[in-house]
């Protein structure tokens, strides 16, 4: 029996053909897929019917698996002899638990590897004409959880200096919590005039996009009716949408034309 592997890979912000080349072969050879809820779903339908797939949810507050049923899973299979394809939304490293499950397998000697994915801070706002950098604009950029509000003692991120800071702050997970986010960043320095944007559903057909200042962009997003998956942008560069825009040449079915 040939050994077996894992592949942590990440699927993209959304789109199935913003999967990186590496990523989809592997899937390709994959004889177990355990898969997110915001990875690129429709990629499953090129599966052969023999390959297991196990659906492992992720949506807010509700798993199909617990992160250590999703460890001994992927595990288990590799042990077996099988190739595990872990297909995630974005990139496998941020905010993906993707090293969790890469300590699981380096503690069960089982093979990983890891295959970055495109992740949505950097994508979504991109596909939404909005670099997060840009020069005379700003040179930094934090992205940061906002899976915890910025009051609650369990949050790490520093957010004096994300406040306070000249750059780009994109912050991932934070629609239900934008409310406190604005109003935590303005009360420890930012300016309320900040410029920002929230994207729903960034990259697809369902795409939503509201922006304003950093004071009233909670009361915008909730009017509009904006809810998860979203990314928020914060900072100077969401005013060069209007300057630069972006949009498709063609659709993203359909490939460009040579004579």
């Amino acid at each position: 029996m040939r050994g077996g592997w894992v592949a942590l890979i990440g699927g993209g912000p959304g789109p199935s053909d913003l999967i990186t080349l590496r990523g989809l072969r592997l899937l390709r050879r994959a004889d177990v897929v355990v898969v997110d809820r915001l990875a690129p779903r429709d990629l499953l339908d090129e599966l052969a019917p023999a390959v297991e797939v196990v659906d492992a949810g992720k949506a807010p507050h509700g798993h199909n698996l617990t992160q250590e049923q999703i460890n001994d899973l992927i595990v288990d299979r590799a042990r077996r002899g099988l190739g595990v394809v872990r297909l995630k939304g974005g990139d496998p490293f941020v905010f993906g638990r993707g090293g969790e499950e890469a300590l699981a397998c380096a503690a069960a000697g089982v093979p990983c590897e890891v295959v970055p994915g495109v992740t949505s801070a950097v994508a979504v706002p991109a596909l939404a004409g909005i670099p997060i950098t840009h020069r005379g604009v700003t040179q930094d950029v934090a992205i940061v959880s906002g899976h915890i509000d910025p009051s609650h003692p369990g949050s790490t991120a520093d957010w004096d200096a994300l406040a306070t800071g000249p750059g780009t702050l994109v912050v991932l997970m934070g629609v239900a919590a934008l409310s406190m986010i604005s109003a935590e960043l303005i009360k420890r320095g930012r300016s309320p005039e900040t410029p920002t944007a929230v994207i729903q559903d960034g990259g697809t057909p369902a795409e939503r996009l509201v922006t304003g200042t950093l004071a009233e962009i909670a009361d915008l997003a909730q009017a509009a009716g904006v809810s998860s998956p979203a990314v928020i942008v914060i900072g100077d560069v969401v005013g060069l949408r209007d300057s630069l825009r972006l949009g498709r040449i063609f659709g993203s079915d359909e490939p460009p034309q040579t004579r």
